[in-house]
């Protein structure tokens, strides 16, 4: 099997800025890297204050449908907080419009109900990610996207800023922008 990879940007910003511990030879995984994508992605969207919450709620990060990341995601998370939010994360077979969810994953399982998800999230302060082809097209504000085995990222300004949340330009420096312009 042949494993995407991290571009070469990307993992410098992962090492040098986010601390990613990488061994000496060891390459991630295509989920081991989402994984520590979709907690990264914290540190440089910024949420309006009452979409996370009081201190003690966690900030949640849910995957809807089938878990790709077969526990790297709960790795990925292991003791740390968004400020001082604890990190949890949440599996759902569908999205639960009840669900406290800062971060909403929509696994490859839900390609059929893609533009429904999005709609129910339409204008609330979540950020969205997904790894389906044209997600970003169709809505999703962050898409991963394996290109010649490097993941890389596609963001919807437009759904972003709808949604009241601001992307950090480091973050847009590394991905493909689309629905819109670049400053969100």
């Amino acid at each position: 099997m042949v494993r995407p990879r991290l571009s070469g940007l990307c993992l410098v910003l992962l090492i040098a800025v986010l601390g990613w511990p990488v061994r000496a030879g060891a390459e991630p995984s295509e989920y081991q890297v989402k994984a520590v994508f979709l907690y990264n992605f914290s540190h440089f969207v910024e949420w309006p204050p009452q979409a996370l919450g009081a201190a003690a709620s966690p900030f949640t990060i849910c995957v809807v449908g089938g878990d790709p990341f077969e526990g790297q995601l709960d790795d990925a998370i292991r003791g740390e907080r968004i400020a001082e939010h604890p990190i949890a994360v949440r599996r759902m077979r569908d999205l639960d419009a009840g669900s406290a969810c800062q971060v909403v994953f929509i696994a490859r399982s839900e390609s059929a109900q893609l533009d429904q998800i999005v709609a129910a999230l339409d204008h609330r302060n979540v950020l969205t990610v997904s790894e389906l082809d044209g997600a970003a097209q169709r809505g999703v504000m962050i898409q991963f996207v394996n290109e010649n085995n490097h993941v890389k990222l596609r963001i919807n300004a437009d759904a972003a800023r709808a949604a009241g949340l601001v992307v950090s330009s480091k973050l847009l420096r590394l991905a493909e922008i689309v629905g819109g312009g670049s400053g969100v």
